[in-house]
C-alpha cells in the first residue's frame, strides 16, 4: 500500500508555476486552505483605532471652534437667553390687526407679479389714458392750468393754427449732407389689443341682450 508524506499532500494540493508562485488546484471544487484570521484581526484592529482616533480628533476641533466662537460673542446677555414659547400661552384674539394683515398681505409692494400675461393691465392702462384724453381735469389748480379733451385741443387748433417758428437762414449744406425729410407717422395713435377688443365685443353683446330683454 503506498504512502505520502506531509510534503507530497501539500504538493498534490498546489503546484508551483513558472515564477515560483503556488497556484490553487481548482480540481476538487472549493477552497482547501483556511482564511488567515491574522490578515483580518489586524484589519479590525487598524480600523477601530482609526476610528477612535477621529472621533478624539473631531471632538478636539468642535471644542477649539467652540470655544473661540464663545470668545468672539462676548458674555451672554438677557437678548441671547433661551425662552420656552408655550410658557407665554395663546396670543389674544385681534380682528383689527387681523384685518389689517389681510389688507398687506392681498396688497403686495410693486413690483407685483402678473397673474395673466398682461392684458389687462395694457387695458388698464389705456382706460386710464382714454379719461385723460377725453374729459377735462386739472393739471395744476393753484396756476389754473386745465387740461382739456383731446378733440377739443384739435378743433382749436384747427381754428388758430399752430405758433410758427422764425425760419432761419439757409446754410450752405457741406458735402454728403442732404435736406432733412419728414416721414408720415405709420398711424394716429396707440392700437387696441385683442384682449381690449374682445372685452369691448363682449360688453356690446351684453348691452344689446340687456336691450332686447326690455
Amino acid at each position: 500500500m503506498p504512502t505520502h508524506n506531509h510534503h507530497d499532500n501539500k504538493a498534490d494540493d498546489h503546484e508551483l508555476n513558472p515564477q515560483g508562485m503556488e497556484v490553487p488546484d481548482a480540481a476538487a471544487g472549493y477552497e482547501r486552505s483556511d482564511v488567515r484570521v491574522k490578515g483580518v484581526v489586524v484589519f479590525m484592529v487598524a480600523m477601530g483605532i482609526f476610528v477612535v482616533v477621529t472621533a478624539l480628533l473631531s471632538y478636539g476641533i468642535g471644542k477649539v471652534l467652540f470655544a473661540h466662537m464663545k470668545k468672539e460673542d462676548g458674555p451672554k446677555s438677557k437678548w441671547a437667553t433661551m425662552m420656552d414659547l408655550r410658557s407665554l400661552g395663546n396670543l389674544p384674539n385681534n380682528p383689527e390687526l387681523q384685518k389689517k394683515m389681510e389688507t398687506v398681505t392681498q396688497q403686495f409692494p410693486a413690483p407685483r407679479l402678473q397673474t395673466d400675461d398682461g392684458s389687462q393691465d395694457v387695458a388698464d392702462l389705456h382706460e386710464r389714458e382714454d379719461l385723460l384724453l377725453e374729459n377735462y381735469s386739472w393739471v395744476n389748480q393753484a396756476q389754473g392750468k386745465v387740461r382739456i379733451p383731446i378733440e377739443r385741443a384739435m378743433a382749436l387748433i384747427a381754428q388758430s393754427g399752430l405758433p410758427v417758428a422764425p425760419q432761419k437762414k439757409d446754410v450752405p449744406l457741406m458735402t454728403g449732407e442732404t435736406n432733412p425729410a419728414v416721414a408720415v407717422p405709420l398711424t394716429n395713435g396707440f392700437a387696441r389689443t385683442g384682449f381690449e377688443l374682445d372685452e369691448a365685443q363682449a360688453k356690446d353683446v351684453n348691452k344689446k341682450r340687456a336691450d332686447s330683454k326690455k
